[in-house]
């Protein structure tokens, strides 16, 4: 069983718009993995923590972007 995290140089590569659709997708993900925990149908409860932890990379990269410590690709240190 192969979890999917996604690492935070990955996330680097994406732009703005490209975040906010990866963290919709892990939020709604994460809706859904929760419904099927509370009605007894969750396979794979380990699933649940990556979600997690995918939510938080992606929230750190945003926030670590907004005070310039990493930047959005294609944009210069002078940009930024």
């Amino acid at each position: 069983m192969a979890t999917n995290a996604i690492q935070a140089h990955e996330l680097d590569e994406l732009n703005a718009v490209d975040l906010e659709a990866k963290l919709r997708e892990a939020k709604e993900e994460l809706f859904n993995l929760r419904f099927q925990a509370a009605t007894g149908q969750l396979e794979s409860h380990g699933r649940l923590r990556t979600v997690k932890k995918d939510i938080a990379r992606i929230y750190t990269v945003v926030r670590e972007r907004e005070l310039g410590i990493r930047t959005a690709p294609g944009v210069t240190n002078e940009e930024a």
